[in-house]
């Protein structure tokens, strides 16, 4: 069966940077950013991006370009008559399970776009941190919210890679940016603005050297750029061997990271105008609750609202596409389906396990017992996949790369047709070495924090 291919290196770039940008951005990296102090958080993210993360997706993308399939038959081929297929069974999990919750999420925000329409959401602060809680709190409308996010994923995965994939996200992509510059020029000028953007751009340098802040920046980068989870793999192995992985690479972490640090200058100038604001505890609710009251200081905010919330839904979107296609091409690849075929057997699977993520907050039940945890379901599975899954995921492909593959095959594919490729050296250094360790140190640091 013929697989599918990107048109152009620019429909990989935003197709792959579409699947980066989402909820991780707009709605996670501002809540990250308040929960670790601010500018300290952004500086140990940036470093996380430069160090760890984008040497480990031009490993990704090599290794799904050589093998030319998804995530579990790749590793299959590149080290024949190992394990090392579990690495992609893994990421192949993972697009599931993060898949599940993240629908749910992304349901919330076309919820908020038809709120912002119709002008039912609450301007005043408690009133809108009241109305999140309770909309959350409706399981029905959740997990309806749910099935209608993952029904448009899988009618856009059913045009296929350029049909429907890279099609989807050139269109939308560049009408996000705008948007969202048009919206950090406006909470600029906000009275306490100043305040805001001293909070996101003066670090403390005593949270520097913070275990948790670099736990949470390193989770956050990893969850935002789509890595661990097999999406950069089954993007590269669509990619055409003429197009150069470390320009393509670069461009997707460039754009990801800007619209990440754009969502700050919106949030902290609009949340540090609005009086009793404290983002240190504000939590996920943050975007909820903040940009309703943003939205109402501006002419025309109602329109403007409703375009935002339509477009963060879009940005969810493009990011489940991405999710559900490592399982689809898993689907595929391994079992010959056909992709229609594939892509309802892969829904149906993801909106049952949605259904206990969206339903209600109780404590779930095999953890209520233990001294210290309860937690939702959706936190559990958010908890399992984002913190545990995704670290150990990228911990394998870059031990895969540098040892079990090895770098100078890894290299060869990188620098193929001679293509542009800087300081090879550093980048097998950091592979090899740096990159493993450190994901090693935060992998045991999580797993003592949480028992």
């Amino acid at each position: 069966m013929a697989r599918g291919s990107w048109a152009t290196r620019t429909g990989f770039i935003l197709a792959a940077a579409g699947s980066a940008v989402g909820l991780g951005n707009i709605w996670g990296f501002p809540t990250r950013v308040g929960q670790g102090g601010g500018a300290a958080f952004v500086v140990v993210y940036l470093a996380c991006i430069a160090l760890i993360c984008l040497p480990i997706m031009l490993g990704e993308i090599a290794i799904g370009r050589r093998s030319q399939l998804s995530p579990v038959r790749s590793f299959a081929l590149l080290r024949p008559g190992t394990r090392w297929w579990l690495a992609g069974a893994l990421g192949v999990l993972a697009g599931g399970g993060i898949l599940s919750f993240y629908s749910v999420i992304a349901g919330w925000t076309v919820a908020y776009a038809w709120f912002s329409l119709t002008g039912s959401l609450a301007a005043e602060e408690q009133a809108a941190g009241e109305f999140f809680a309770a909309f959350t709190s409706n399981g029905a409308a959740s997990v309806g919210l749910a099935l209608l996010v993952l029904a448009a994923t899988a009618a856009v995965l059913l045009g296929g890679v350029r049909g429907g994939i890279e099609r989807v996200t050139k269109a939308m992509m560049p009408v996000l940016v705008v948007l969202l510059l048009l919206l950090a020029g406006r909470a600029a000028t906000l009275p306490g603005a100043a305040e805001g953007l001293a909070y996101y751009l003066r670090p403390d340098l005593s949270r520097l050297l913070d275990a948790s802040v670099f736990n949470a920046a390193l989770g956050q980068a990893f969850f935002s750029l789509s890595l661990g989870m097999g999406t950069m793999l089954t993007y590269g192995s669509y990619l055409s061997r003429s197009t150069g992985i470390a320009s393509a690479a670069l461009g997707v972490v460039a754009l990801d990271t800007a619209i990440a640090l754009l969502a700050g200058f919106i949030i902290f100038p609009a949340g540090f105008s609005i009086a009793g604001f404290d983002p240190g505890t504000s939590g996920p609710g943050l975007i909820f609750a903040v940009l309703p009251q943003l939205f109402a200081t501006l002419p025309g905010g109602g329109v403007f609202g409703t375009a935002f919330f339509v477009l963060l839904a879009i940005a969810a979107l493009t990011s489940a596409i991405s999710l559900m296609e490592v399982p689809v091409a898993h689907a595929i690849d391994t079992w010959g389906w056909s992709r229609p075929r594939a892509v309802l057997a892969v829904t149906c699977g993801v909106f049952l396990l949605a259904i206990p993520c969206a339903l209600g907050n109780g404590a779930v039940p095999l953890l209520s017992s233990v001294p210290g945890v309860g937690m939702d379901f959706l936190t559990l599975m958010a908890t399992a996949w984002n913190d545990f899954a995704l670290p150990i995921g990228g911990f394998l492909t870059a031990v895969f790369v540098g040892w079990a593959w090895r770098v100078d095959r890894a290299l060869e594919e990188l620098m193929r047709d001679r293509a542009w490729f800087p300081a090879p050296g550093a980048w097998s250094f950091l592979i090899r070495w740096l990159c493993p360790a450190a994901i090693g140190v935060i992998i045991v640091w999580t797993f003592a924090s949480f028992l």
